[in-house]
């Protein structure tokens, strides 16, 4: 009997030796088997990418994909582009995230353009009749609309278009991939009126282009809660990381004071029989 008590007070006192975790345990460090596709507390970029043979556009977290063109790109010497790409997470998020308060999406677009797109009541431009539409970048979170960068200041050529939008009072910011998978949607109309003189007169008219580079070229950076990435937010907890209440401070402390509570009762009851 005595055997039993001592190994009873034996693994109580054992239960209050804390366990220490290599790292931080708070947060799960980047295990190099994760996809790379998905977000990490290191890498929370995502990039944009295509590819024109099965009329694709997609986006994920890994800076290179085999599977994309360099660009995306549509010409009309005399007509309109109507470009609105819709770049969706593939694959979906796999992880549940949750972006800072007062956070800011940050982005950076190389695009190329040309022609016109600017509605200027001009009957004499290519765009006067107000058809045409000035560069849109919306960040969706499945059917929900974040923000949109309205770009104003394009030039004909090449533009690195950078933005930032901010993480409002109102913004959602829980997402996960069943119902608020990431999408890039990139909008923008433009018009061309090129005309060949032929032979005898000087062409006439811009032709109209719209060029993205994609991958490294073509990002936006999510402002992710740090937190995000607790195994017990990925559980289902709140964000400072709460689980259950096995993981509360001072549950251990409880469970093997009862422990040698138990063991001092039932070695004293045993005294008592003896005597």
């Amino acid at each position: 009997m005595r055997k039993s008590v001592c190994l009873a007070v034996f693994m109580a006192l054992m239960m209050l030796v804390p366990v220490q975790a290599g790292g931080n345990v708070d947060v799960q460090q980047a295990d190099p088997a994760d996809d790379p596709k998905q977000p990490t507390e290191e890498n929370k970029t995502m990039y944009m990418y295509w590819n024109s043979s099965n009329t694709k556009a997609w986006t994920h977290f890994a800076s290179e994909d085999v599977e994309s063109m360099e660009t995306y790109t549509e010409e009309q010497p005399n007509g309109v582009i109507d470009i609105d790409i819709k770049f969706r997470m593939d694959p979906i998020l796999a992880k549940r995230i949750y972006m800072e308060d007062d956070g800011l999406f940050r982005g950076s677009f190389d695009i190329l353009v040309e022609g016109d797109w600017t509605n200027d009541n001009d009957g004499n431009t290519a765009c006067g009749q107000n058809d045409c539409e000035e560069l849109n970048i919306t960040i969706m979170a499945g059917p929900n609309e974040i923000g949109t960068h309205h770009e104003k200041e394009l030039n004909p050529g090449q533009n690195t278009v950078d933005f930032n939008i901010l993480v409002e009072e109102d913004t959602l910011i829980d997402w996960d991939g069943s119902d608020y998978n990431p999408e890039i949607r990139v909008k923008m109309k433009l018009r061309g009126n090129y005309q060949s003189g032929g032979i005898f007169f000087a062409d006439s008219g811009e032709p109209a282009k719209f060029e993205m580079k994609m991958g490294m070229d073509s990002k936006i950076e999510l402002p992710i809660d740090d937190a995000s990435f607790a195994e017990g937010f990925q559980e289902g907890g709140d964000i400072d990381g709460a689980s259950g209440s096995e993981d509360a401070p001072g549950f251990t402390l409880v469970v093997a004071s009862a422990a040698i509570a138990m063991a001092v009762f039932v070695n004293s009851r045993q005294e008592d029989e003896e005597n």
